[in-house]
């Protein structure tokens, strides 16, 4: 199952975004993952401020 981002606590800072070795993460207001893309490594949890 692919990670999820909380709109709620995003501050839309990169970090996830630049972890990811997919490539998975979409930026924007509030950042995405593509759940097809993600392989569930946990880069982007370890990174979130």
């Amino acid at each position: 199952m692919a990670h999820k981002i909380d709109p709620d606590i995003c501050v839309a800072c990169g970090s996830c975004q630049s972890e990811c070795p997919q490539g998975a993460i979409s930026e924007g207001d509030v950042y995405s993952i593509n759940p097809d893309m993600c392989i569930d490594c946990g880069a982007c949890a370890d990174a979130c401020p």
